[in-house]
């Protein structure tokens, strides 16, 4: 089987994870996490990051750290995993889902046509049926930079909050324009990383969050760690949550951080050479990055022509898991999900049309271009028996 996406440890994970451990620090304090959040702000050319748990606990603390409550509304994607939208849920707030464009991020037109023909403004409040619109969640999908450029004029128009959800982003950044070497994550008001198995770099679980205010990520630090005041009488002030990054973890952070360059420009080669091998095939095509960007192409996906192709995506996955080849449909979208059924959504076309198409193909750092050739003659063969059928 070749695998979609998987870890790799070729560096120095082993002798940093057993030197934690041989110094007895393997929870949620050490040298290690205060090494990773280091490298992490060195890396991003930020001020500070505070490593936590998840993903997931980096966009709750900012979206907590917003001052998003109940009755709030918060903009948000359909086509996403829906842990960029389930924080939303936690602070009793509204999700509205708004609409994708072709780089299947936010598309920021259908968020400034939100704002002025949906909303109304009572002073600096934006309003969406009496309810305060605070803030925008924005998900660099498949580590595909989204237009962050139209998103933060909105945003700063309208008084939002961005948060950027670039769990998929580490790596990613502008080479071009107003943001030309800012790294997703670092040009909204918060920014919220995921080191999962599955991603270009990994501490098995784990994620950071980084904020525009240096002080504020620490304020951020504090509620990761139960918002403990006087840690020897276990005083708090505020309510904190147990978010914070354990050693044991950050430890195989540093040793994955020393090799994230060279990991970045694995996958950036490596879907170069899928494109290649796809070039001209009639019944799929490889999807782009962002002009102006230097992508960490963390996730290819591969468009299948519906108008030739009306096997479902089910039927494509099973026949190439068959054939040793792993890969996966994108997302459901959220608001077709039970939690979010009744939710708002505004001018959906795009993402449910991206839903039935986007087949994501292996991609892991390790993988050898041999193994990309069969991948790439397999799904085709698969597609062209489909299109026979």
């Amino acid at each position: 089987m070749i695998p979609l996406s998987i870890p790799n440890f070729e560096g120095n994970e082993k002798e940093y994870v057993d030197d934690a451990i041989l110094q007895g620090w393997v929870s949620t304090g050490g040298a290690y996490i205060t090494r990773l959040e280091e490298a992490l702000a060195a890396y991003l050319h930020t001020k500070n990051v505070a490593a936590c748990q998840s993903g997931t606990s980096a966009l709750h603390l900012s979206l907590v750290s917003a001052g998003v409550g109940p009755g709030d509304v918060v903009l948000v994607p359909p086509l996403t995993f829906i842990a960029a939208v389930n924080p939303v849920k936690y602070q009793f707030a509204k999700p509205v889902f708004i609409d994708c464009d072709d780089s299947l991020c936010m598309d920021p037109e259908k968020i400034r046509s939100f704002c002025e023909n949906e909303c109304e403004k009572d002073g600096e409040k934006l309003l969406y049926h009496g309810a305060a619109v605070k803030a925008i969640v924005v998900v660099h999908v498949f580590g595909n930079l989204a237009d962050m450029e139209q998103i933060m004029e909105i945003a700063e128009k309208y008084r939002l909050v961005v948060i950027e959800d670039a769990t998929e982003a580490l790596g990613t950044k502008y080479e071009t324009g107003p943001y030309a070497g800012r790294f997703a994550g670092t040009i909204g008001d918060y920014g919220a990383y995921s080191f999962n198995g599955n991603k270009i770099i990994t501490t098995g679980g784990g994620g950071a969050v980084t904020a525009r205010d240096a002080d504020e990520v620490d304020h951020l630090r504090y509620l990761s760690t139960q918002a403990k005041d006087d840690p020897h009488f276990y005083i708090h002030n505020e309510v904190g949550y147990n978010y914070r990054m354990t050693n044991l973890q950050a430890a195989l952070g540093v040793a994955q951080m020393e090799e994230l360059p060279e990991f970045v420009r694995r996958k950036q080669a490596n879907y170069e050479r899928y494109k290649v091998l796809f070039e001209g095939f009639p019944y799929a095509k490889l999807r782009g990055f962002r002009e102006g960007t230097s992508s960490n192409k963390w996730l290819y996906a591969l468009e299948i022509d519906r108008n030739k192709i009306h096997v479902g995506m089910r039927e494509l996955i099973g026949a190439l898991e068959k054939k040793g080849i792993q890969t996966r449909a994108v997302w459901g979208l959220i608001n077709e999900q039970d939690p979010y059924r009744g939710e708002e959504t505004y001018r959906l076309e795009k993402a449910p049309y991206y839903a039935e198409r986007v087949l994501n193909i292996p991609c892991s750092t390790q993988i050898t271009e041999e193994e990309i050739e069969t991948v790439a003659k397999e799904i085709k063969q698969v597609l062209e028996e489909c299109a026979d059928a």
